[in-house]
């Protein structure tokens, strides 16, 4: 496929609902509401909001520059741009950091499969908290369960990538975003009509700013590029399949919009049914699997009929949730190989959603059968996560700011900004000096605070 006949999204709603599932994942409903919890609720979510709108918004719109000016992929859009020049590493990087996500986050997102299940089963019926834990414990050691969910989960985004930009990635899109909201609003209803939710819903809407320090600033920085997919490569990607139409601006703010709405709502699903039994919304990474399946039996104990459609439908959520963003990591990868290669679509598919599984099963053995093998004293699950959301994550971001803000030609980024003159944008000079400035400055201090350097 050359760069002129690149294939393009069929619709302007397509191109903001492909790039919003993209943004919207686990991150938005597991990740979010446990960070919130962790910095005082209502006060963190202000400050998110300020990073999503302040930094996270121009590094979309860089990516987005990126992606639809070089109609290639995160791989070779560096190349296209900057040809003969180091700068291609970056978009290499973007692609490698992609793919190894897809391979670790394929394992938690075959873990929503297993709660559905169990949900669906009665599973969750007359269990205690040790029970909670001791299920969750059980079921991520096993060396075979998890695998079968993980072969599933890479099989359906196979199936939907393997089918093209329009008629896979999009269709999807339209299918899936509005199913995740309709779901989302309506467990968050359940929720906020609990007795005693109205505990839950201060703590998310009422701030408490002696709670806000630094940490909080750069937790909720770290939040937003995580959420937001930013360095992930899947925001240039899809930005190669815009059309010359397509508003930058209008579409980075319709994303963030969704994106932040979707984990607000998922923050009104879990703290108002946490406080409305006691426990507390600070629960950590387990929130998802082993303290939210307590909340929902004790939440609707004298309504078991409510429990097990709540619970079903939390689990049903998060498997779409999780879904939209491993289709983004899929296409990243996919349409590299398409390209720079020349593999038939298909045969680049299956390549990558191969050798996603083979990093699956590695990550999924290392919490049970494997745990022994460690690097730098984490297993090798944990290092995987390390290795992206601490290192390769932050890196590419920066480097992008970088590259958009100081290399691109000035009169590119403008044109792609303003659509070749055709729109007034009255914010690009502040846009280009938060590029130039700011956001490597605030993604350096992420990259040093994750490594505990700040501490």
């Amino acid at each position: 496929m050359s760069h002129h006949d690149r294939v393009n999204f069929a619709s302007k709603l397509g191109a903001v609902l492909a790039v919003a599932g993209s943004a919207v994942g686990l991150g938005n409903i597991w990740r979010f509401p446990y960070e919130a919890g962790n910095h005082g609720g209502a006060a963190f979510i202000l400050v998110y909001l300020g990073c999503v709108f302040i930094f996270g918004l121009p590094i979309m719109m860089a990516e987005f520059t990126i992606g639809r000016r070089s109609k290639a992929s995160t791989g070779e859009a560096f190349h296209v741009l900057a040809p003969h020049t180091p700068w291609r590493w970056v978009g290499y990087l973007g692609v490698l950091t992609s793919f190894l996500i897809l391979g670790y986050y394929s394992v938690v997102s075959g873990w929503t499969l297993e709660y559905i299940v169990q949900a669906m089963t009665g599973g969750f019926s007359n269990k205690t908290s040790a029970d909670f834990v001791n299920m969750f414990t059980d079921f991520s050691q096993n060396p075979f369960r998890p695998l079968c969910y993980l072969f599933v989960f890479i099989l359906l985004t196979h199936l939907v990538v393997v089918k093209g930009v329009e008629k896979g990635i999009e269709r999807f899109a339209k299918l899936l975003m509005p199913l995740l909201f309709i779901l989302v609003v309506l467990l968050a209803v359940c929720s906020v009509l609990l007795p005693g939710a109205e505990r839950g819903i201060e703590f998310l809407l009422k701030p408490d700013f002696s709670k806000v320090t630094p940490d909080v600033f750069l937790s909720a920085m770290g939040q937003a590029f995580f959420s937001l997919s930013l360095g992930m490569g899947c925001l240039s990607t899809y930005a190669s399949y815009f059309g010359k139409d397509t508003r930058l601006g209008r579409t980075a703010m319709s994303v963030g919009i969704i994106d932040t709405c979707v984990a607000v709502l998922s923050g009104l699903i879990i703290f108002p049914a946490a406080f409305s039994v006691g426990i507390q919304p600070d629960a950590g990474p387990s929130l998802i699997f082993i303290t939210l399946p307590n909340v929902f039996q004790q939440a609707f104990s004298g309504i078991p009929f409510l429990s097990f459609v709540c619970s079903t439908l939390f689990y049903v959520l998060l498997a779409l949730a999780a879904l939209t963003s491993t289709i983004s990591l899929h296409e990243v990868s996919t349409v590299f190989l398409h390209e720079k290669f020349h593999f038939t679509r298909k045969k680049a598919a299956y390549i990558v959603s191969c050798g996603s599984l083979l990093i699956g099963i590695v990550s999924s053995l290392a919490l049970g059968i494997w745990s022994s093998y460690t690097i730098a004293g984490m297993n090798i699950f944990d290092a995987l996560d390390y290795l992206t959301a601490k290192i390769m994550l932050p890196v590419g971001g920066m480097l992008t700011a970088i590259f958009v803000g100081w290399v691109l030609k000035k009169q590119i980024l403008r044109d792609e900004i303003t659509n070749y003159g055709s729109l007034k944008v009255s914010f690009y000079p502040v846009f280009v000096f938060i590029l130039k400035f700011i956001a490597p400055i605030g993604i350096a201090l992420i990259f040093i605070n994750e490594l505990g350097l700040l501490k």
